[in-house]
């Protein structure tokens, strides 16, 4: 149980970091969308170091459904514990959207108006998750002590070397639909950045079960 509050809080912890900062950056950026996103950025990275670095020994810090997947592909969850972790994960993530518009004094439901639509934004996530679920998997072989800084790093330079922002994370994705603030996407948008994630998440299973 204690993996599944861990991977439950984890997520939310993330959702709260993303929105909140893209809430705040968005209020002192004043119109200025490069300091909105650049807050938005080191305030994510920063809290990815923090909540893998303490959360990583207790559920493995997946965070994030397509992790979960892998893991469970790998045989490191059963079929039980991944659904729990997805869970966990999902519902997490909602209620970190949640709690940030009380926190900010805002409706807490909330549907996004952010067009994040195109081939463009849906290539730009298939090659963010790509990138995502190959430096999880270098860092784990190579340098397992340097993972949280490896995606914590990663994740802040993907927000500014793609056109998506790097989302790369389907909990994440749904979450932002509940938010119409800096950090949202429009639900109609939703779809396509899941089939893009999780055809990179299959893409990169088919990679290191035939290319060893």
């Amino acid at each position: 149980m204690i993996k599944i509050i861990s991977e439950f809080f984890g997520t939310a912890g993330l959702l709260a970091i993303v929105t909140g900062s893209g809430v705040m950056g968005q209020q002192l950026a004043q119109g200025n969308d490069a300091v909105a996103l650049l807050g938005n950025s080191i305030a994510t990275g920063c809290g990815l170091y923090v909540l893998i670095t303490l959360l990583g020994p207790v559920s493995g810090a997946h965070i994030n459904p397509v992790v979960t997947m892998h893991a469970w592909y790998q045989g490191s969850l059963n079929r039980i514990e991944a659904i729990r972790y997805l869970t966990a994960q999902f519902l997490g993530a909602i209620a970190g959207v949640l709690i940030t518009h009380t926190i900010f004094g805002q409706a807490i439901l909330q549907v996004s108006t952010h067009a994040r639509s195109g081939t463009a934004q849906m290539l730009s996530e298939f090659l963010s998750t790509m990138t995502l679920l190959m430096v999880i998997r270098l860092g784990t072989k190579y340098v397992p002590e340097k993972v949280p800084m490896l995606v914590a790093l990663t994740v802040t330079a993907g927000y500014w070397f793609t056109s998506s922002t790097f989302f790369a994370n389907p909990a994440v994705t749904v979450a932002r639909s509940l938010t119409n603030t800096f950090v949202g996407i429009a639900p109609f948008d939703v779809a396509g950045f899941l089939v893009a994630q999780l055809l990179a998440l299959a893409t990169h299973l088919f990679c290191i079960r035939n290319l060893k």
